[in-house]
């Protein structure tokens, strides 16, 4: 039987400003990555997005970024492996304050934007932020890239981890992903993404940029609800995941 979790980047509006369709998207997600206020976010916006998702039964996880509100957190920062440790835990604890407020757990953490892709690569970046993840609460799930140094740091320290694939990116052959300021970085043909992921997860396998195939590890989907085709976009891999006989349920604590 196959089985994978679909998530999703949510509570990136701040003040005034609003991002993305959040309750429009929760129906068919079952992870729910919400900013928590470096990158994106603040605290109503927080607080609201948490409620939302427990109303839909999400599981919620922090997704805690680079302090870089007018980058979005896609801008790569040098940053010292302390300084790493320091603002995940920061970033983790303003969330988890509004989940215990509304007597819930949290279930993950996947760093966000450039500080993931960062994490992906770097061993020793990857190690402060597990660490940090560890420390915090060893129950959580660290989410990271397939294959990456990040998911390789979570294992190491002894958290449950979740290798990451993505619907509407492309890959290199190395296994990272394109980075967005180079041609042919996201895929903007629905069906191409859907056939990518449904091969990823059941094959275990994606074609990389360089025409070779990648082996990879799919036991989370990321989603992006920013676009305008993501709510039709989150309808459709829904149905194609389940039509394609693979069970879409959170990660839960242990289930491998």
């Amino acid at each position: 039987m196959y089985q994978v979790d679909l998530n999703c980047d949510l509570g990136e509006s701040f003040g005034v400003y609003k991002l993305g369709i959040d309750e429009e998207i929760l129906p068919f997600v079952t992870s729910a990555n919400i900013a928590c206020g470096f990158h994106a976010g603040d605290p109503s916006v927080i607080r609201n997005t948490v409620k939302l998702a427990l109303k839909y039964g999400v599981k919620i996880g922090a997704h805690p970024g680079f302090p870089d509100l007018i980058g979005f957190g896609r801008r790569n920062i040098s940053i010292t492996p302390q300084e790493a440790y320091d603002i995940t835990i920061y970033q983790i604890g303003a969330l988890n304050g509004f989940i215990k407020a509304e007597g819930e757990n949290m279930q993950h953490v996947k760093p966000h934007g450039a500080l993931y892709n960062m994490a992906s690569k770097d061993r020793t970046l990857a190690e402060a932020i597990a660490e940090a993840v560890y420390k915090v609460d060893s129950q959580l799930i660290l989410f990271g890239l397939a294959g990456s140094e990040l998911v390789q740091a979570g294992e190491k320290i002894g958290l449950q981890t979740a290798h990451e694939v993505f619907s509407d990116r492309t890959y290199q052959q190395d296994g990272s992903l394109t980075p967005r300021n180079q041609p042919n970085a996201l895929i903007h043909n629905n069906e191409q993404a859907v056939a990518q992921v449904v091969r990823m997860v059941k094959d275990g396998k994606v074609l990389s940029q360089q025409g070779v195939d990648v082996s990879v590890k799919a036991h989370t989907i990321c989603i992006h609800g920013d676009g305008s085709e993501a709510l039709a976009f989150a309808r459709q891999i829904r149905k194609v995941l389940e039509d394609s006989k693979i069970v879409v349920k959170a990660i839960n604590n242990k289930d491998g």
